[in-house]
């Protein structure tokens, strides 16, 4: 259905879509690229896109947004209270994750902010598969902590295990038997995980954390972000649910979560958020915060031309031929670099391409950031601008010290509709290349770094100039090419 088998050649992943708007890309020089890191701090969140030339950063936002979803923007009701157009996402929510009540919010963490402050006291502690980084930051601000629950094999990045997302249940009872029901107030899932290579769980073992939430009368709160392809990944991988449609995937995950929240930037190819469930008291508890942080209760900081699009979009998460362009495209990426010898993240998971900054800089020290400075001296030598996910987005504790991150990764993003067959092989190409003259590489350490969420405003530079090395080996191989 989203491969085709060649003649002679090996399968690729099809496009199952046509391209009828573009927006031109610009990849400029060498040393204008060179230029542009600098300006941004060694920090690829802080380049200007008219220097980039394919933008891997995330999938948040980036979706291509299908033509239905484009045309319903043009019936948005703008009242600011009881818009039809609320109307309309809320029946999509009831209807695509089984949900009864909605409270919108302008994004995913608009939506977790809500959450922790209703739920979350001081000294909480949150079991979850993994954390998200502002998920953590908003635990953290309303005195909370996490307890991160995969089994042993989830952070060996090259393996075959395929739902590293799991949560390891006797993990997770420890976890409750010692902190007391009282001190927890949720356990959180994550769809799918995103820090450690968009790693899936599945169904078998949300069942397993339901029946251990009913036996302690907790609640499960399930980030359902990347819902869509966490669900397709389970019909690819868990083989009581090959022969389910995605409607039915992904409504048994709903139905075993209390409450359901989501960012719409990756949920529906569209912007905003929201929370959900069936019921009312939860509902109750929190719909006193979204006039507060988010606005109204139907339109929640979102533009209701968005409203409109994420109602679309909610059906379309349904759509088997969209949700899998995403993932096989990754898979097609991650495929590749591997049979190169580039270190990646296996199985392939959601989200992107995730590069092994650890083994790939295996001469750099943690302490000077791998993932950060290969994100870095990627862009150098492709213009393509990928996202750190390691020790960056990682945070110090109490005293200052530094909380390294389990795993150091070059995230490269591949949002649904987007990118074309040559431009991923661009990617492989450059990559390639990188590896090969990997030793070129060096370190980086901060020049300015923000208490929360470093790695969104933070600056780095080189500790040495490893930078102008590569700039020139690259010139001598590839001459005046960009």
């Amino acid at each position: 259905m989203n491969q085709i088998a060649l003649y002679k050649s090996e399968p690729f992943p099809l496009e199952l879509h046509k391209v009828r708007i573009v927006q031109k890309l610009h990849l400029v020089s060498l040393e204008r690229r060179l230029a542009a890191i600098k300006e941004a701090g060694f920090n690829t969140f802080k380049l200007s896109t008219k220097d980039v030339f394919l933008d891997m950063l995330t999938d948040s936002g980036t979706n291509a947004m299908s033509d239905n979803q484009l045309s319903a923007m043009m019936q948005a009701d703008d009242a600011y209270a009881g818009s039809q157009s609320f109307a309309k996402l809320l029946k999509a929510v009831q209807d695509v994750l089984g949900k009864k009540y909605l409270l919108p919010a302008h994004q995913g963490r608009g939506a977790e902010n809500v959450i922790c402050q209703t739920f979350i006291k001081p000294g909480d502690v949150i079991p979850m598969n993994y954390h998200f980084t502002t998920a953590l930051a908003h635990i953290s601000a309303v005195g909370g902590k996490i307890a991160e629950l995969l089994y042993d094999d989830a952070l060996n990045l090259q393996s075959t295990n395929p739902f590293k997302g799991n949560i390891d249940i006797d993990k997770l009872e420890k976890c409750i038997q010692e902190n007391g029901v009282d001190k927890i107030p949720f356990i959180r899932m994550e769809a799918s995980t995103n820090l450690i290579g968009g790693q899936p769980f599945s169904i078998r073992n949300m069942m397993d954390v339901r029946r251990v939430a009913d036996k302690y009368g907790l609640m499960i709160v399930l980030d359902a972000s990347l819902l869509g392809e966490n669900a397709y990944l389970v019909k690819q991988r868990e083989e009581e649910w090959k022969e389910n449609p995605m409607e039915e995937i992904i409504k048994m995950m709903t139905s075993l979560a209390d409450i359901v929240y989501f960012s719409a930037r990756k949920l529906s190819s569209s912007r905003g958020g929201g929370i959900c469930t069936n019921r009312q008291a939860l509902y109750q508890k929190m719909e006193v915060l979204i006039p507060l942080y988010e606005g109204f209760l139907t339109y929640g900081g979102i533009s209701v031309r968005e409203i409109e699009a994420m109602a679309v979009g909610m059906y379309e998460t349904l759509d088997e031929t969209m949700i899998s362009q995403s993932p096989e495209f990754i898979k097609y990426t991650v495929n590749n670099c591997v049979a190169k010898g580039i270190p990646m993240v296996t199985p392939p998971g959601v989200l992107g391409a995730h590069v092994d900054a650890m083994k790939f800089c295996d001469h750099i020290p943690q302490s000077q950031y791998p993932a950060g400075a290969l994100a870095a001296a990627f862009f150098l030598c492709s213009g393509v601008r990928g996202m750190e996910r390691g020790s960056v987005s990682s945070a110090r504790d109490e005293k200052g010290n530094e909380v390294y991150a389990d795993v150091e990764l070059l995230r490269l993003a591949l949002p649904r509709r987007v990118f074309t067959l040559s431009q991923v092989k661009y990617v492989i190409d450059r990559l390639e290349w990188l590896y090969d003259n990997r030793q070129l590489i060096g370190g980086l350490r901060f020049t300015y770094e923000p208490a929360v969420l470093r790695f969104f405003m933070g600056s780095l530079e080189p500790i040495e100039d490893w930078p102008a090395r590569l700039v020139d080996k690259f010139r001598k191989d590839f001459g005046d090419s960009l």
